[in-house]
């Protein structure tokens, strides 16, 4: 139960972070990282806002973002937040649905997270 909130403790800090911080570009894997990290996160938040999953589930599958994000991208957290955002503001939800049935599978070999 510690770690689960140390987890959320550092989530919300990513989440209220100012995204001024130095820019910084993401490119190979670490693109492909964030982009595994941003449909498994938006994907829990859609499944529980519609009643697809229980509040626990949507907490694994934010942490599971979380550490993709911790492992397998460099940079300041204000970094990897802005980037994330650009991530978003590139894909709507339905492709990011999408891309979840497509490659979640995928990202977690690809971006281990234990």
């Amino acid at each position: 139960m510690r770690s689960l909130r140390r987890l959320f403790t550092l989530l919300l800090f990513l989440a209220v972070t100012p995204a001024f911080a130095q820019a910084k570009k993401y490119e190979g894997q670490e693109a492909a990282a964030l982009r595994c990290a941003h449909i498994v996160a938006l994907t829990a938040v859609a499944l529980s806002d519609a009643g697809g999953i229980g509040e626990a589930e949507k907490e694994v599958m934010l942490g599971i973002s979380f550490l993709i994000l911790d492992g397998h991208v460099s940079g300041t957290w204000a970094q990897k937040k802005a980037a994330l955002e650009i991530v978003r503001d590139r894909r709507n939800v339905t492709d990011t649905l999408e891309d979840f049935e497509r490659y979640a599978e995928q990202c977690l070999r690809d971006f281990p997270i234990n």
